[in-house]
């Protein structure tokens, strides 16, 4: 099951929720920076210790002070017109966010609009390509929920209408 929802991405039960990171894997704005206040500083030292993470990957963490076992840090494209391999960076996230998911034996995970904040990604089309790729990965994975978390009103309008 995916469903939609207008949600703090940071209070969700949930196995492990996605984190929309910096290739440092440092603090930041937007849910990068709500998810690493309410884990608290554990969080960035972890982060800190993996070294980077390349833009289309993702890595792993405990949760430390959120509700959620995991945090998968997943460092999504910045939008230059489309002419930098986007939309195939993007859809990598989301698959490597869902081998994180095998690897770890999630059942249940949450994920934000990658790259839709300070990031630029036009929210139609990361809507497209988040849905869509996580659509065709579920049903051979063990994950029986996924919560796309949102709380921009206009990602939630994009967002159910390519769920819809």
């Amino acid at each position: 099951m995916m469903r939609i929802e207008e949600t703090d991405i940071t209070k969700l039960k949930v196995d492990a929720i996605v984190n929309a990171a910096n290739a440092e894997l440092g603090g930041g704005t937007g849910v990068n920076g709500a998810i690493q206040r309410a884990a608290g500083p554990a969080l960035l030292k972890a982060c800190l210790a993996l070294g980077g993470c390349a833009t289309g990957d993702a890595k792993a963490t405990p949760g430390f002070k959120l509700p959620a076992k995991y945090v998968f840090h997943a460092v999504g494209p910045i939008w230059s017109g489309g002419r930098n391999r986007e939309p195939e960076l993007l859809a990598s996230c989301y698959n490597r966010v869902m081998d994180l998911a095998a690897e770890y034996g999630v059942t249940s995970l949450a994920v934000p609009a990658i790259s839709c904040g300070v990031y630029g990604y036009p929210v139609d089309l990361a809507a497209r390509i988040a849905i869509d790729t996580l659509r065709a990965r579920q049903p051979q994975s063990a994950v029986e929920e996924i919560i796309v978390a949102l709380i921009d009103p206009e990602a939630l309008s994009a967002y159910r209408a390519v769920l819809d």
